[in-house]
């Protein structure tokens, strides 16, 4: 394994990419050879075609690498650590990054962040080979076609890393991973390196208080984007965040942005830091249509309907203006509201229940916002959540739905991977007791004799039936996670609601 000819390959890639000036080379190859720890180098002559993503560049070094005893022990996260130092030859300054952003953006929206987004893919941040690797289809549904996607991207921690990470200093910095300190970090064995991670500061409210806009390194969908609060401070939903949002999509009108609830078991992962999502990509619940048009007498320029969607969403179109005055007065009114016929209590106690969901975009010319009802009350009989996926769909889908379940892309656990491929041969051989014995799929058993009774499985059609028949079920989830169930006494609560509007 020729080290010069890697470099060489490397630096050819970065100039091609346009990450790197040709003039600069000679420095990133000295760079190159400080993180490698060698002094000598002789070039390759190095003249062929560079690979769309350095993935494979990297493995190849970090190979030679692992052999020199630079990476050890060799295990992915180490790995990890050692290719973002390498890539973080190739970024920009952040300065540099946030200056070209701007000027591109004068140029149009669109221009800016297409190279905003090539780079960060470029740069590996956003991890293409892994994000390949995940599943993902389309699943008919009486509310459109659902996206579904079964994470392989994430790798499984290895015992070594873990047990390196129990002996490792306690450290509270950067405070979390949404933290902007996280920009040009080294990493450590339990918190990511990020040398090759940008963010741009949008002062979007003119506040003194920027949000910084960067990718996720594992993205869901197209130009799946962060924007993220300088401070550490909670999720907190707030008139200042539905400000925020539509501001963000009159600064980029071909993106979306959302936020995740602000309230355990209905939030997203991380509640302890401000942050939204959004990007360049139209979700199921975007196309689904208003079939039920309301008025708001306090906002006679707003139109509001209620959406044909398995959760209970308030569409609200018109003005920036007018909508960040009738979402705040939406959410003062929700949070407020108590009916106990339809399970839903405000508060226990002084433990407050209700929030929303909120999702901005742009129609045309006017901006439209997107209020999805959330309510966290649990009980005995659902100690996860009243309104959270019930025990008969934990076999596909047990964990929290946030925001981008939401809109209607299931995020589903890696272990459904082999479960499916699994459970296919047997039940075309119809093995319900192979089934029921296994440790793995006697979760589904219900559920597969359910599927035994509708269908005749197949070796040409098994993997198709059991794909469309996981996105009824995340339907169902979806269905589950709504206060106001799509039935008439469902119906008939939600217009009690709305009648408070």
């Amino acid at each position: 394994m020729d080290i010069n000819l890697l470099i060489d390959q490397l630096v050819s890639y970065a100039v091609n990419e346009k990450l790197l000036p040709a003039r600069d080379r000679a420095w990133a190859v000295n760079r190159l050879l400080e993180i490698l720890h060698l002094s000598d180098y002789t070039p390759s002559g190095f003249k062929g075609k560079t690979p769309a993503y350095p993935c494979e560049i990297l493995k190849n070094i970090c190979d030679w690498a692992a052999k020199q005893g630079l990476i050890s022990p060799d295990t992915v996260t180490q790995r990890d650590l050692f290719d973002t130092k390498l890539m973080g030859v190739f970024a920009p300054r952040p300065s540099e990054v946030t200056g070209e952003f701007f000027r591109l953006h004068k140029q149009s929206p669109k221009t800016a962040t297409d190279k905003f987004y090539h780079d960060a893919r470029a740069l590996d941040y956003i991890r293409t080979e892994r994000v390949a690797k995940n599943l993902a289809w389309k699943a008919r549904t009486p509310y459109g076609n659902l996206d579904i996607t079964i994470n392989m991207s994430k790798p499984e921690k290895d015992p070594k890393d873990i047990a390196a990470a129990l002996s490792v200093k306690a450290s509270s910095y950067p405070s979390c991973l949404l933290c902007k300190e996280n920009e040009g970090y080294a990493g450590r064995i339990n918190h990511p390196a990020r040398q090759n991670l940008r963010l741009v500061p949008l002062d979007l409210l003119k506040d003194g208080e920027p949000w910084y806009l960067q990718y996720s390194p594992y993205v869901y969908y197209n130009e799946h984007c962060i924007f993220l609060s300088g401070k550490h401070e909670p999720m907190k939903l707030t008139k200042k965040s539905f400000a925020r949002l539509l501001n963000f999509v009159d600064f980029l009108p071909h993106y979306f942005i959302g936020s995740n609830a602000d309230l355990p078991i209905v939030g997203g992962s991380i509640l302890t830091h401000d942050h939204f999502q959004g990007g360049r990509y139209v979700f199921a619940m975007e196309k689904a249509p208003v079939e039920t048009a309301f008025k708001m007498a306090k906002f006679p320029r707003v139109k509001a309907g209620l959406v044909k969607w398995p959760m209970s969403v308030i569409r609200l179109n018109g003005s920036k203006k007018d909508l960040i005055e009738a979402a705040d007065y939406i959410l003062k009114k929700w949070r407020a509201y108590s009916d106990p016929k339809a399970d839903i209590l405000a508060k226990t106690n002084d433990t407050p229940h209700n929030t929303v969901t909120p999702i901005a975009r742009r129609r045309g010319k006017a901006f439209e916002l997107d209020l999805v009802l959330r309510n966290n009350r649990t009980t005995e009989e659902f100690p996860l959540g009243i309104f959270h996926p019930h025990a008969e769909v934990h076999h596909i889908k047990k964990e929290n739905i946030g925001l981008i379940e939401v809109m209607g892309l299931a995020v589903l656990p890696a272990r459904l991977a082999k479960e499916l491929a699994d459970l296919a041969p047997l039940l075309i051989k119809k093995d319900m007791a192979a089934i029921r014995k296994s440790e793995t799929l006697k979760k589904h058993a219900d559920w597969a004799e359910e599927l035994l009774n509708k269908h005749t499985f197949t070796k040409d059609n098994a993997d198709g039936i059991l794909r469309a028949e996981v996105g009824k079920v995340f339907a169902k989830v979806l269905e589950y996670a709504g206060v106001y169930k799509r039935t008439p006494e469902g119906k008939e609560a939600f217009g009690r609601f709305i009648k408070k509007l």
